[in-house]
């Protein structure tokens, strides 16, 4: 049976605060022990702008060392994927240095090779992909194309044959747009990423980042991908879903409803974000439905309904 993983993009926001993490946060708060509480992987993205330094990559490892579950993504540097031209192998090995020690210490889910929406398949694109998944051989490699072209039995046979996974994406859907799927080229994982369908603001110029990633999926959108997640899970050992909405901290709202539905499992819910987001409360109503439904069938002690107080 597959392992499913289910977090976000990113964890340093500004516009998390008092929604998904407290204000004041208190001495010693960090985001990551804090979000390991609630979700199992998250998705390094700081790392598409300058490589990790071996004490970041300590750091972040110390943080979760009593979270022995919990993985961690790391996002190749831009100049792989947006530039592709001017590195060196000391940029390769630079960047390495810090995926090595993540890896060694068993928490790497996959290095992230994302590709623009621009890149598409034409045999010099080709050609460039297949180099580049040569320059970072033995990882875990998940690579996201965005445009259409990309979607043919070719494609998908050279990331078979380079051990690396095709990532599923949903995103805003225009023309020669790559369309959601459930596809799997590789059986140690597969890899999911959601990046909200604000068709408005994506390729507007001038809309930022926030702007871009602003989107809260529904339950009806997010069980379309629920059916193809556990399709996945019959191809793959583990599967790893990553939530990019996370303009105000949808992304973890998202990500919470995912990991419930995936299973069906109680899920823990931060009391802030249950508050800014109340279809969360269905999950809540769920779970003490469920209870009672179990201690009815098994006779509740002193009449008492059973109901319980998890968020």
């Amino acid at each position: 049976m597959a392992k499913y993983y289910v977090g976000t993009a990113g964890w340093s926001y500004e516009d998390w605060d008092g929604i998904v993490y407290p204000v004041p946060k208190g001495r010693g708060f960090h985001a990551l022990p804090y979000l390991a509480d609630y979700i199992d992987i998250v998705e390094v993205n700081s790392t598409f702008y300058r490589p990790a330094s071996p004490a970041m990559a300590r750091s972040w490892l110390k943080k979760i060392e009593n979270r022995p579950d919990f993985l961690f993504s790391v996002k190749l540097h831009q100049v792989f994927t947006h530039q592709r031209k001017g590195f060196t192998q000391k940029d390769v090995d630079e960047f390495r240095t810090a995926a090595d020690l993540i890896r060694l210490q068993g928490r790497l889910a996959a290095l992230l090779v994302q590709f623009p929406w621009s890149f598409a398949n034409t045999p010099e694109n080709s050609d460039y992909l297949l180099r580049l998944l040569g320059l970072f051989t033995g990882y875990p490699l998940a690579v996201e194309v965005r445009h259409a072209s990309w979607d043919t039995p070719g494609f998908y046979g050279m990331l078979r044959e380079n051990r690396a996974g095709f990532c599923n994406i949903d995103q805003p859907l225009f023309k020669n747009s790559i369309e959601p799927s459930a596809v799997s080229t590789t059986p140690e994982f597969a890899y999911v990423r959601l990046h909200g369908r604000n068709h408005e603001n994506w390729f507007r110029e001038g809309a930022g980042r926030d702007a871009r990633y602003d989107y809260l999926y529904s339950k009806d959108e997010l069980g379309e991908w629920i059916t193809r997640i556990k399709e996945l899970g019959k191809k793959s050992g583990k599967v790893y879903v990553i939530t990019n909405n996370h303009y105000r901290g949808q992304a973890m709202a998202n990500a919470l409803q995912i990991r419930n539905m995936i299973t069906g499992d109680k899920v823990d819910i931060p009391d802030l974000l249950l508050e800014k987001y109340p279809v969360l409360r269905e999950i809540v109503r769920r779970i003490q439905a469920g209870q009672m439904d179990l201690f009815r069938t098994g006779g509740a002690p002193d009449g008492k309904s059973g109901k319980g107080d998890e968020t």
